[in-house]
């Protein structure tokens, strides 16, 4: 019993974080009326108080309010590369799972490649080629970012696919597409769930890293990396540029953690409470 409250409180604190997150970006302008991108050279550095409470930056722009707006590049970023990496992994890990043979053997050796480069580094080859944009960082971290994917439900679908009611529906002619959907997909959803958790928590990583190097969205577009660049140079002086947007990239992705952590918990079957 204690172990399962254990893994409700994992999910209950992670999707609190989550859904705060969330709502802060969606409702930004509701949060903070000041433009983030506005100036006030004469107020730079200015410390945390009652007009401003993170403070303001090396250019006089309110730190709030770069840290709220900054929340939806992250939350952008990761719901367009989990999307599209769990659709790509989803397609060709079901193709190699399902049909096995040679059209596995060659999936699964372009995977192990893309796997086995840091897609960190391909990431920032991409995006210093193609140039810092929210479309060009997104297609970059999808790289690499779809062969998880591909080999969590090739390894179920390997499995899934010797069930009795796979090989009933197949003996009555059901198509491929027909099994995979309404047979196989299905039972993927629990494990999937818990890949798109964690990968969101490493997608906003990514992002902000990128971000950090200047290397993620444009300049005008507020990011928690880029302003966690901005105050590395004056950490001494006005430490606030940096702290707030680190926490709010720890509590994000601790969120994301702690709602995986519970639903693995909660979803693997080997496990009993």
């Amino acid at each position: 019993m204690k172990l399962l409250n254990k893994k409700y409180y994992f999910i209950y604190v992670g999707s609190f974080i989550i859904l705060t997150m969330l709502i802060m970006a969606i409702f930004a302008p509701l949060f903070s009326s000041q433009d983030p991108n506005s100036m006030n050279l004469s107020q730079r550095f200015l410390s945390p108080s009652a007009n401003h409470i993170f403070g303001l930056d090396q250019n006089g722009s309110d730190v709030f309010s770069k840290v709220v707006f900054g929340a939806r590049v992250s939350l952008l970023v990761a719901i367009f590369v989990v999307g599209i990496s769990m659709f790509l992994g989803l397609i060709f890990g079901s193709i190699a799972g399902y049909y096995g043979g040679k059209i596995d053997q060659l999936l699964m050796r372009i995977i192990d490649m893309l796997y086995a480069f840091p897609g960190f580094l391909l990431a920032i080859a991409v995006v210093a080629v193609l140039g810092p944009s929210l479309r060009n960082l997104i297609f970059a971290l999808c790289i690499t970012g779809w062969t998880g994917y591909a080999r969590l439900v090739r390894g179920e679908v390997l499995h899934l696919k010797t069930r009795e009611y796979v090989q009933s529906a197949r003996a009555i002619g059901a198509k491929v597409p027909r099994i995979l959907v309404w047979h196989i997909w299905p039972n993927l959803l629990g494990p999937l769930i818990v890949q798109i958790s964690f990968g969101m928590a490493g997608t906003i990583i990514s992002e902000s890293g990128l971000s950090f190097l200047g290397l993620g969205v444009p300049p005008d577009v507020p990011s928690w990396g880029a302003l966690l660049n901005s105050g590395r140079q004056a950490l001494l002086d006005a430490p606030h540029i940096s702290i707030f947007p680190g926490l709010f990239i720890v509590l994000l992705v601790l969120g994301f953690n702690l709602l995986g952590d519970g639903l693995r918990d909660i979803l693997d079957p080997k496990k009993t409470s």
